[in-house]
C-alpha cells in the first residue's frame, strides 16, 4: 500500500517542479523529471523514517539504472535517444519506466531486511568524529590513481544528493557547469596534498579496532605507505592482492584490487 501511494499522484497534494524546470534534457526526459518531482514529495510525506529510507534507496537505484554509466557526471541524455546500432542491452533498462524499476528495488530492499537481534545504526559523519569503539572497521576510501587524479563521488552522484535535500537544492547548484552539478566542496581525501594526513587520522582514530582497507595496487598513497601507517598501531598487517581486472570503461590493465587487514 505504501509503494502504491508513493508512485501515484495525489490530487490534494501540492507538487513542486524544480527537477522538471531545472534539468530538462540533461539526465532524464521531461516526463521522467515530472515523475521525480512527484515521487520526492510523496516519499517525504511518508510518516516513518524507515519506509522513507527504503523508498529513497529504491528511487536512487532506479535513477542509476536509467543513467548511461550509472552516473550523473555528464549531460548525456542524447545517448538514450541516439539511432545507432547497439551491442548491449542497456537501452532496454534506460527506457524501462521509473515506476517499474522503483517497485523492483523496493522489493529487493524489503527482502534484505532481517532482525539480527542487535541494535543497528547507520551514520553519515566524518569517520574521525564518531565516538564509539568497534571490533572491526572497514574502510573503502576514495581512490587516487598514479597521476594523482581522484574520484569525486559527490560530482558523480550529486543529483541524488540534491534529491535528499530537495527544498534547499537550488542554491547549491554550480550554474557554470553544463550538467548542473553541485558546487564543489574541498575534500582532503581526494587531494594529493592532504590525503596522506587524512589516511593517518582515520587509522589513528581506529587504532583500537581491527582495520580492513579496500584499495587498488596503483593508488596514492602507495600500499607500502598505508601498511606502514597501520603498523604504527598493529602488530600484524596482511596485504592480499586479487588477480588483475578492469573496471568498465577503464584502460588501466595493471591495477589490482587489494585488501589490507590489520590486527
Amino acid at each position: 500500500d505504501q509503494i502504491d501511494a508513493v508512485v501515484a499522484p495525489h490530487p490534494q497534494r501540492a507538487y513542486g517542479d524544480f527537477i522538471e524546470r531545472t534539468f530538462s534534457d540533461i539526465y532524464f526526459t521531461d516526463d521522467e523529471n515530472r515523475w521525480l518531482d512527484m515521487i520526492v514529495a510523496n516519499i517525504n510525506a511518508l510518516p516513518a523514517p524507515y519506509p522513507r529510507a527504503i523508498a529513497y534507496y529504491a528511487l536512487f537505484q532506479a535513477a542509476l539504472a536509467k543513467r548511461p554509466y550509472n552516473l550523473f557526471h555528464r549531460r548525456n541524455l542524447y545517448m538514450r535517444h541516439a539511432k545507432v546500432t547497439r551491442s548491449f542491452g542497456n537501452k532496454t533498462t534506460w527506457d524501462t519506466p521509473f515506476e517499474t524499476h522503483f517497485r523492483k528495488f523496493a522489493a529487493e530492499a524489503n527482502n534484505a531486511v532481517i532482525d539480527n537481534g542487535q541494535p543497528c545504526r547507520a551514520l553519515n559523519r566524518d569517520a574521525c568524529a564518531i565516538d564509539d569503539r568497534f571490533d572491526l572497521v572497514y574502510i573503502d576510501p576514495p581512490y587516487l590513481n598514479a597521476k594523482g587524479v581522484g574520484v569525486p563521488y559527490r560530482d558523480f552522484y550529486h543529483f541524488l544528493e540534491g534529491i535528499t535535500d530537495y527544498a534547499r537544492w537550488a542554491p547549491r547548484i554550480d550554474r557554470g557547469s553544463k550538467h548542473l552539478r553541485m558546487t564543489p566542496l574541498p575534500d582532503p581525501r581526494i587531494s594529493p596534498a592532504t590525503l596522506h594526513a587524512a589516511y593517518a587520522a582515520v587509522c589513528d582514530r581506529c587504532a583500537e579496532s581491527a582495520i580492513v582497507v579496500s584499495y587498488r595496487s596503483d593508488g596514492i598513497p602507495a600500499i607500502e605507505e598505508i601498511e606502514r601507517t597501520l603498523k604504527r598501531h598493529k602488530s600484524s598487517v596482511r596485504v592480499i592482492l586479487r588477480d588483475r581486472y578492469q573496471y568498465a570503461l577503464s584502460t588501466n590493465k595493471r591495477s589490482r584490487e587489494t585488501v589490507l587487514i590489520a590486527t
